[in-house]
């Protein structure tokens, strides 16, 4: 039975024939990657400075917990869910209510177990909904779950004593109970959340090679197949589904001690749709492709946040470009590179794939450019304006810009779907002296 979640069978193969001897061969094909993680983590902040690059590196990890736990569903069980958000900011309600507890003189736990705490409480709630959502698959499971986070939701403003209303629930993360930090400074914080996404994500994986991981995606692949066996696809779902609110349930309480509020946005659906954006961009089918999506959604939330309001259109298209071209996400487009990459036949793609991305900027500069100055044109109070537009004055009421907009939207699209052709044929007979060669 095949994990698609694990890595590559000849990168597991060769690790086992080295021995996994500390400091060979075989140990650095096994753990060099969790190595090389360690000391990013590490070693990221010091680099990263100011505060906004520092609260970045503390939302991606939180985001890499969150996007993980949502793959042992979809990815790994084969449950698509709608409602994931909601054990992700119950967690953080949990968290949030016991940080207002917790003090010096009174209920004195270390700030570092608060997590632990949002998992929990999390994961309570995961028993009880996953024994209603589990009882069915597929698309019955999805739509289940849709309504259990509108249920919640709702909840959130019927219940404003537990959830805070339309404000939500502040709190204080310097309890001055913790044996290590304080953690004021931001990047006390990102330490604390950098060890819970490292323990997070190694326990996750490990999930993976268990039986359990192993009968979740034989569920996922073939159900009937499992109750030949003697397994109950609905427990195996069931207690895949509890562990996967227990962690996005860490993630919820790292997010009420990195921003110290909770609000009815952490259980909303639009949370959800991020978390399912993040991996499905990334790749359900390995287990580092949620990463990659977390990763990359991340900074592009921040980033575009910042420069346009019309940010969310372009994560829209970003899903739609992934869905149509590269359905197995980022993860996938690497791992089917990698015998390409160890036959040496690289070097064949690197100017179509160039060719292929300068004339993709160029259609992108002039979508970007009509998007921009419609958006632009329908919010402004006086379009007479200029508008800022790539670092230039553009005035909406010209010809001009406009033309320019058009002609790169349509040359580039052309010229884009000419590129797309060559890497195409390019790829096909790099792929055929790779089978002739017997790569």
């Amino acid at each position: 039975m095949t994990d698609r979640t694990l890595p590559t069978g000849k990168t597991t193969a060769a690790a086992m024939r080295g021995g996994a001897r500390p400091g060979g061969p075989g140990f650095l094909v096994r753990y060099g990657l969790w190595i090389f993680a360690i000391i990013v983590m590490i070693a990221a902040p010091q680099f990263m400075t100011t505060g906004f690059s520092r609260s970045m590196l503390s939302q991606i990890g939180i985001a890499i917990i969150f996007a993980l736990s949502y793959n042992m569903l979809l990815g790994q069980g084969g449950m698509l869910s709608f409602g994931h958000a909601v054990f992700y900011g119950l967690g953080g309600f949990a968290a949030i209510h016991l940080l207002n507890d917790i003090s010096p003189d009174g209920f004195a736990m270390p700030l570092e177990l608060l997590p632990l705490a949002g998992g929990i409480g999390a994961m309570v709630f995961g028993v009880i909904f996953g024994w209603i959502s589990t009882a069915r698959a597929g698309t019955t499971f999805a739509m289940i779950s849709l309504g259990i986070g509108e249920l919640v939701y709702a909840g959130t403003s019927m219940f404003p004593e537990q959830f805070g209303g339309e404000s939500g629930i502040s709190g204080n993360r310097v309890t001055g109970t913790s044996p290590f930090f304080g953690y004021g400074p931001q990047i006390e914080v990102y330490y604390l959340i950098a060890f819970w996404c490292l323990i997070s994500t190694i326990v996750m994986y490990l999930l993976t090679r268990t039986p359990l991981g192993r009968m979740a995606n034989a569920v996922r692949d073939n159900e009937e197949r499992v109750r030949f066996v003697g397994y109950d696809p609905r427990f195996v779902r069931f207690v895949q589904y509890v562990l996967a609110s227990f962690f996005a349930g860490i993630a919820g309480g790292l997010t009420a001690i990195n921003y110290e509020i909770v609000t009815a946005e952490n259980v909303s659906a639009i949370t959800s749709g991020s978390v399912l954006l993040m991996t499905f961009i990334g790749g359900v089918g390995n287990f580092a492709g949620p990463i990659l999506g977390a990763i990359l959604v991340t900074i592009l939330q921040l980033s575009l946040s910042s420069v346009t309001e019309t940010w969310q259109l372009y994560f829209g298209l970003l899903f739609v470009v992934m869905v149509m071209f590269a359905p197995m996400g980022l993860a996938g487009v690497i791992m089917a590179h990698q015998p390409v990459w160890q036959a040496g036949r690289m070097g064949r793609l690197v100017l179509p794939y160039v060719v292929g991305l300068v004339t993709f900027l160029i259609m992108g500069i002039g979508l970007v450019a009509l998007i921009e100055m419609n958006y632009y044109m329908s919010t402004t109070y006086d379009a007479s304006i200029p508008m800022a537009l790539f670092g230039q004055q553009v005035s909406v009421h010209e010809t001009l810009p406009w033309t320019l907009a058009v002609a790169a939207t349509v040359i580039g699209g052309y010229l884009f779907r000419l590129a797309i052709r060559r890497v195409v044929r390019s790829w096909d007979a790099v792929v055929a002296e790779i089978k002739q060669g017997g790569g």
